[in-house]
C-alpha cells in the first residue's frame, strides 16, 4: 500500500476489484475439456480428417463425443490455425466446462467477421459470454481470445457451435474454463 511506503495523502477506502468474464478463475471441478489447438502443428487426434496442411471442403460431421471437433465449409489448414476461406463455415464442439473461449482474428486487418454461436442447436440465451449476446450474435475484429460461453450450473457435455458469415478468418485453439 501507498500509507505502508510512507505516502501521507491517500484516501483510506481500498477499491474492490471485481473479477468476472475471462478473467474469472476457472471451474476446475466442472472441468473436462482441455486446451485444444485446431492447426495442424498442434493436435494429436483431430476429428476432422486431414493428413496434412491444405485447403479442402469438410462435410457435416457425425454425432460427437465428448472433446471431439469437426469443421464444415471450406477451410485451409496450417500449421498454427485453420483459416476459413468461404463464408458460411462452422466449427463445432463437444465440451464439458463452464467457460468455452475461442482465439481466433480476422485474416484481413481492419475488417469485422460476423459469427452466431449455438449450444444444443440452441441460441445461448444466458449462457452467453461476454463476446456474444444472448441471440449468439457476435464478430471477430482483432487477434485475441473470446468468450463465447459462460454457462451456470449444472456444467453438463455440451455441443457448441460457431457459424461464420464472413470470411476470411484465422482460429487458432479453444480454451475452458
Amino acid at each position: 500500500m501507498l500509507t505502508d511506503a510512507g505516502a501521507t495523502d491517500v484516501a483510506r477506502p481500498r477499491a474492490s476489484v471485481a473479477v468476472r468474464g475471462p478473467e474469472l478463475p476457472a471451474d476446475w471441478a466442472d472441468l473436462r475439456s482441455p486446451e485444444t489447438y485446431l492447426g495442424a502443428g498442434g493436435r494429436e487426434d483431430p476429428s476432422s480428417p486431414f493428413d496434412e496442411p491444405g485447403r479442402r471442403p469438410y462435410p457435416e460431421p457425425e454425432p460427437l463425443a465428448l472433446n471431439q471437433w469437426a469443421l464444415t465449409g471450406v477451410w485451409r489448414t496450417g500449421r498454427e490455425a485453420v483459416v476459413l476461406e468461404r463464408a458460411g463455415g462452422r466449427i463445432v464442439y463437444r465440451f464439458h466446462a463452464r467457460d468455452l473461449h475461442l482465439v481466433m482474428g480476422p485474416s484481413q486487418p481492419s475488417s469485422a467477421v460476423r459469427f452466431r454461436v449455438r449450444i444444443d442447436g440452441q441460441l445461448p440465451g444466458k449462457a452467453h459470454g461476454v463476446d456474444v449476446d444472448e441471440q449468439g450474435n457476435g464478430a471477430v475484429r482483432e487477434p485475441r481470445m473470446y468468450q463465447l460461453v459462460r454457462q451456470s450450473k449444472p456444467i453438463i457435455d455440451r455441443d457448441f457451435q460457431i457459424e461464420f458469415f464472413d470470411a476470411p478468418v484465422e482460429v487458432y485453439s479453444f480454451t475452458f474454463g
